[in-house]
C-alpha cells in the first residue's frame, strides 16, 4: 500500500516514514513524499486550525487511488498566548528557516522565567481515504522553552524544547526516544489505529 504524504519537508518524510515503519500494521507501506509524485505546485494554507490546514493539504492531494496524509504542527507557547502556533513554521517571515524561528523566540521569550516557559508540540494529522472519506487525529507532547539550544538532532524547534521525560532537549535525544515520545509520533500512532479499524 502507498500511502501520499503532503510534504516537502524532508525531516518531516524521514521521520514519518521511520515511525510508519515501526507500526505493525502500516510496517510495509510506501510513503511517498510531494517530491516523489512530482508534486511541484504550493499549496496554500489558510486554515487557523492545524487541523484544517492539514485537511486542506490532504485534499489537495487526495487522487482517489492513494490514502493520502498530511500533517500540520507547531509549537503552542503559553507566555506567548499559544503563539507561534499555526504560523510555527513560518514564524520569523520566511518559511522553514530553523534559525530565525528559534531566534525570534528565544528574543520574544527574553524575560520570561524558565517556569512560565511551558509549550507543548502539536500535531494534527489528516487522512483522506481513496474513496473520499476524512478524518483527522490530534496529538500534544509537553515541555518547557530553554533560554539557549542544546543538541544537534531534530529540526525546528527541537534545540530549545526541553522534555521532563528524558531531562533533556528533543534535539539531544536519539531518533527513537523522540518518536516514542513526540506530538508526531504519538499522531501517527492514533492514524494507525484508525485505518485497522477502517480495513
Amino acid at each position: 500500500m502507498d500511502i501520499v504524504l503532503a510534504s516537502a519537508n524532508q525531516g518531516k518524510v524521514k521521520e514519518v516514514k521511520k515511525i510508519l515503519s515501526e507500526i505493525p500494521s502500516l510496517a510495509n507501506c510506501r510513503v511517498l513524499s510531494l517530491r516523489d509524485i512530482g508534486f511541484v505546485g504550493d499549496i496554500e494554507e489558510n486554515g487557523t486550525t492545524f487541523e484544517e490546514n492539514a485537511l486542506i493539504k490532504a485534499k489537495a492531494l487526495a487522487d482517489g487511488v492513494h490514502i493520502t496524509i498530511a500533517d500540520d504542527s507547531g509549537l503552542g507557547v503559553d507566555a506567548l498566548g499559544g503563539a507561534p502556533g499555526v504560523y510555527s513554521a513560518r514564524y520569523a517571515g520566511g518559511h522553514g528557516d530553523d534559525e530565525a524561528n528559534n531566534r525570534l523566540l528565544l528574543e520574544n521569550l527574553k524575560d520570561v522565567p524558565l517556569e512560565k516557559r511551558t509549550a507543548r508540540y502539536v500535531a494534527a494529522i489528516a487522512c483522506v481515504m481513496p474513496s473520499g472519506e476524512s478524518f483527522t487525529v490530534r496529538a500534544t507532547c509537553e515541555g518547557k522553552i530553554l533560554f539557549a539550544e542544546e543538541g544537534s538532532g531534530g529540526f525546528g524547534y527541537d534545540p530549545l524544547f526541553y522534555t521532563e521525560v528524558y531531562g533533556k532537549t528533543l534535539a539531544s535525544v536519539t531518533e527513537e526516544e523522540k518518536n516514542l515520545i513526540s506530538h508526531r509520533g504519538k499522531a501517527l500512532r492514533l492514524l494507525a489505529e484508525k485505518l485497522a479499524q477502517m480495513s
